[in-house]
This record gives structure tokens, C-alpha cells and sequence, in this order.
């Protein structure tokens, strides 16, 4: 735990740590988060197992994706964001990947009935009617998502109380509505709420300026006086407890 440190240590430090990826071992010994029970990215690297062509969207710095231990003979992975398109590339092309620069509301730049696995860790957003399309018949569509009013204990600290239809906005039963509406089949659906632990300051601008959909247009100079607060919290009164929500999805395009 580092709350003997001051504020500005703390917080000059955080500000100045690279964001690119999804790689959070800058968290290590400053904030905890439990997992979901269900194991993503082992059930991920078994369906990578027995595909034969796979597509990973929004695959973030292709941490999550390199992790499988075999990937199939054709693997894509999509990427908006520049310094991630990087980063993935030199992670994934090694194992035979190729990396897509791909913006996330765009259509997707591929042939219909392409993939016979489409999996994705944390998309920003899900455009279901071009999963289907680019899912084979019988393929399946394979991802673990961000909930409602996730982590908005933090949230809300810095923005004030949501309104209930943004609190609502990622629930899981509008993915199921929507994947229907696609004409996909929910084969499983599972929810969870996890307890994360910030320990200090630091990991609170980390994460911010890491998940930056979070508290959008945020910077330290423009929330210092609420920062500071909440730094003065946590070192009176121990962590600050938010609650992350994830669902697990799977849907599979009909064969007919």
C-alpha cells in the first residue's frame, strides 16, 4: 500500500504511466479486483482450439488473444485505436496473426460467413447485425462485457448520480434482445458483480486515464480538487470500494 506517499507523488506518477493496452500490472499492490467466476479467457483459448478461422474485435493491445496457447491457421484481430493497433501488431504477428486497423463504429472489412469464431474481451460497443453477417452459419460469436453501472461508485464520485437509462445502458438482457434481433441464437448468459479495491490516488488516475470512457474528458488538472479528496479518503479511511459488472455472452449464428 502506498498512502505514506504524498498526493503529488502519487499523482504525478499515475499521470505519467503509459495506457496503451489492456495490460494492468501497473495495478499490482495498488488496487485489486476479483475475476469472474466463469474464466474468459481459458474458455476463449479452448474455442481458439478447435476453430478454424477466428476474428477477435476490439482486441485492445492483443494481450487477451496472445494469451490462447493455439490459435487457429487464420486468425484476425480488429483495432481502433492507433498505439494499440502497435502494440498488437507486435504481439500477434509473431504467432501468425494479422492485425486490422478498424474503426469501432465502422463496418466490419470482411466477406460475409468469413469466421467461424468471433470472440471479443471488453468491447467499447457490439454491432450485432455485422457479427452475424461475418459469422458462418453454425459459427459462434464468443465474448465477456462490461456491465450496467459498472465501477460508477468511482463514477459517480467525479460526475454526480447517473440517470437510471445510463446506469441500465450495458444491461445484458438488451444484448440478449439485440443478438435476437440479429437473428443469433443465445446459447449462455451469465452475469457477475466483483469488488475492486483502489488502495491509492495513483491507481484511481490510472485507471481513468486507462478506461477512458469512465469519466469522459478526464485529466488531473480538470478533477484535481475532487482527487485530492478523495486521496485524503482513502488515506483516513482505508480503500475506496467500487463494484465492476461483467456478463459472459455466447450466441451461434443458425445453420439455416
Amino acid at each position: 500500500m502506498t498512502t505514506d506517499r504524498s498526493f503529488e507523488e502519487l499523482v504525478a506518477e499515475a499521470d505519467a504511466a503509459p495506457v496503451e493496452g489492456w495490460d494492468f500490472s501497473w495495478f499490482e499492490g495498488r488496487a485489486t479486483e476479483e475475476r469472474p467466476p466463469w474464466g474468459y479467457a481459458r474458455a476463449m483459448g479452448r474455442r481458439l482450439a478447435r476453430a478454424a478461422s477466428a476474428l477477435d474485435l476490439q482486441t485492445g493491445g492483443g494481450e487477451v488473444l496472445a494469451s490462447a496457447p493455439r490459435l487457429p491457421r487464420l486468425t484476425v484481430a480488429t483495432e481502433g485505436w492507433p498505439p494499440n493497433v502497435a502494440k498488437a501488431t507486435a504481439l500477434l504477428h509473431p504467432r501468425g496473426a494479422v492485425v486490422v486497423a478498424s474503426p469501432e463504429d465502422a463496418p466490419l472489412p470482411f466477406a460475409d460467413a468469413a469466421f467461424d469464431l468471433v470472440t471479443s474481451r471488453h468491447p467499447v460497443s457490439t454491432h450485432w447485425a455485422e457479427i452475424a453477417r461475418v459469422l458462418r452459419p453454425g459459427g459462434t460469436y464468443f465474448s465477456q462485457q462490461v456491465g450496467p453501472a459498472s465501477v460508477f461508485e468511482l463514477v459517480e464520485y467525479f460526475v454526480g448520480r447517473q440517470p437510471r437509462e445510463t446506469r441500465e445502458a450495458r444491461h445484458p438482457d438488451r444484448a440478449r434482445a439485440a443478438a435476437e434481433a440479429a437473428g443469433l441464437e443465445v446459447v449462455d448468459l451469465r452475469t457477475a458483480r466483483l469488488r475492486i479495491e483502489f488502495l491509492d490516488i495513483g491507481a484511481v488516475v490510472h485507471f481513468l486515464r486507462k478506461v477512458i470512457w469512465m469519466v469522459p474528458g478526464f485529466t488531473v488538472d480538470r478533477y484535481r480538487d475532487r482527487l485530492l479528496a478523495l486521496h485524503e479518503e482513502i488515506v483516513g479511511n482505508g480503500p475506496f470500494v467500487a463494484h465492476s459488472t461483467r456478463y459472459l455472452i455466447e450466441v451461434r449464428r443458425p445453420e439455416r
